[in-house]
This record gives C-alpha cells, sequence and structure tokens, in this order.
C-alpha cells in the first residue's frame, strides 16, 4: 500500500474519414457529408478502461465548411464494440459567413486497444447533433460511417510495396 506501481496506461489516437448524409432544419432530403476526424484518448491501459481526450475535426455538406474540436469520453460498454461520446464547438462557413456553434456525437463500433503502439484503430457509426448561434441558427443531424485512415491507406500502401517502394 506504500509504493505505487507502474500504471501502464499510454495515450490512444485515430485519425479516420466520415462518409454519410447531414440533414438540416428547412431543407428538403439530405445532402452528402464528408470529414476528417482524429481524437486522441488518455488513461486507458486496456479494453475494459474508460478514455478521455481532445477531437478535431473538419466536415463538409458540399454547401458549407465546418471545423471543430472538443472532448470525448470512451465508455466500454462492450470490449470489442464501445461508446464514444463527444462535445465540442464549431465554427461554420457558408454563403453568409462564418457561425459559432455547438455539438454532441455518439460512435459506436470497433475502437482497438493497441497494446504495442499509440494508434487504434477505429470503424463505426456515429451520429451528430449540431445547433448554430449565430444569425442563420443551423439546426443539423448528421449520420455517418467512420473508417479508420489507417485501413484506407492501406490499398496504396500495398501497391507502393508491390512497384517495388517496399523494403528489401
Amino acid at each position: 500500500m506504500l509504493t505505487a506501481r507502474p500504471v501502464g496506461a499510454e495515450p490512444q489516437g485515430n485519425v479516420g474519414a466520415t462518409v454519410g448524409v447531414t440533414l438540416r432544419e428547412g431543407s428538403e432530403g439530405g445532402r452528402v457529408h464528408l470529414g476528417a476526424r482524429g481524437d486522441v484518448l488518455f488513461g486507458r491501459s486496456s479494453h475494459r478502461d474508460f478514455g478521455a481526450g481532445p477531437y478535431g475535426e473538419v466536415l463538409t455538406a458540399w454547401d458549407d465548411l465546418s471545423v471543430g474540436g472538443g472532448g470525448s469520453l470512451l465508455v466500454p460498454v462492450h470490449e470489442y464494440l464501445p461508446v464514444v461520446a463527444s462535445v465540442g464547438g464549431y465554427g461554420r462557413r457558408f454563403d453568409g459567413g462564418w457561425e459559432p456553434g455547438v455539438t454532441a456525437q455518439m460512435f459506436w463500433g470497433s475502437r482497438s486497444f493497441n497494446y504495442h503502439g499509440w494508434y487504434g484503430m477505429a470503424v463505426g457509426l456515429s451520429v451528430q447533433g449540431r445547433a448554430g448561434l449565430g444569425e442563420q441558427g443551423e439546426r443539423a443531424i448528421i449520420v455517418a460511417v467512420h473508417m479508420d485512415g489507417q485501413a484506407l491507406a492501406l490499398p496504396f500502401l500495398m501497391a507502393y510495396g508491390a512497384l517495388g517502394g517496399g523494403a528489401e
């Protein structure tokens, strides 16, 4: 009880692309959503542990551009399919200028814990609610699939290796 034990928790980062649909209040139908999102979770030493940390994202629905960030909390509801809840703020550029806003997101899917490095792969479904705080007052829901950046890069890395760019 009087000695400290090493914990072994390391930050786990992830970068991925999001593809889905943006549904805006007052608009007919949905718009194609594309984005990039990265985060770092601290405090985990296994797939059974909670984790928390910052995130950043860049999103577009073709008629706008949003840049945002905030905090995320990983809740290990299932050892292979945790939930990651995020809240934050964003700035949205559209025809009329810039508008600040707030957002909340839930991710559910595979979020690996890498016991040998800092990068943890993630693939799953996310739902994000957005509320603009400016003159336009955006109200939107984004439903998207999060695809891991490492998995997206793998075909290109394999092609590079096959064309002679790999190690001897």
